[in-house]
């Protein structure tokens, strides 16, 4: 499970160009002037904005502009994505798939993934994509729906995901790949994702 972890904590700051704009806060942190970013979106964040909550529990992750402290870090981020905040979501459910600072939970963590995922969030694509290929978190082994999430992540732009689809789908029969399409196909951002598939447990 070595390539899960390393895909959930490597995508943990990726999404701060997405906040670009929002404030001068997020401007100031994309400058890696963190001290006026601080200074511009705490105020925000107490004030239950959730991209600010999002940038200022990603600050307290990182340790930018203030000490590392996780604790803070994870409640920010919870407020975010209590909001429905995906980029917020992803960040907590992979604290609590790591145990950062609280009990690991896979089945907690898998429930906030699926909701970031079910916005579209092409990380938290690619990691329900993992446990479904290998088995983990309690998930059931489904070819079909790895393929189908890396599909949609890889629409997205996540390389990760490129290369897993492409790795998967050597193992994977004809029927299984045309299940795996049209499930991308079929699906939208906003909806529920599928639980289970009608060919990708069969390996």
């Amino acid at each position: 499970m070595k390539k899960l972890f390393v895909a959930i904590t490597f995508a943990l700051g990726l999404h701060t160009g997405a906040l670009a704009g929002f404030t001068e806060g997020a401007n100031a942190y994309n400058a890696k002037n963190y001290a006026l970013a601080l200074k511009e979106v705490t105020p925000l964040a107490k004030k239950g904005h959730a991209d600010a909550q999002h940038l200022l529990g990603l600050m307290y992750y990182m340790g930018r502009g203030v000490a590392r402290d996780y604790k803070q870090a994870l409640q920010w981020h919870r407020k975010a994505a209590m909001q429905g905040k995906a980029d917020a979501q992803y960040v907590v459910g992979a604290m609590y798939y790591t145990g950062n600072t609280v009990p690991q939970d896979h089945k907690t963590a898998i429930s906030w993934f699926r909701k970031a995922a079910e916005q579209g969030h092409a990380e938290a694509q690619h990691a329900l994509g993992l446990m479904y290929r290998y088995h983990a978190a309690g998930l059931p082994q489904d070819v079909v729906l790895a393929y189908m999430l890396w599909n949609l992540a890889a629409a997205s732009g996540n390389a990760n995901a490129v290369e897993q689809r492409a790795a998967i789908a050597r193992r994977m029969t004809p029927e299984q790949i045309e299940e795996a399409q049209a499930m991308s196909r079929s699906w939208r951002p906003g909806t529920p994702l599928p639980l289970k598939s009608r060919t990708g447990d069969n390996t």
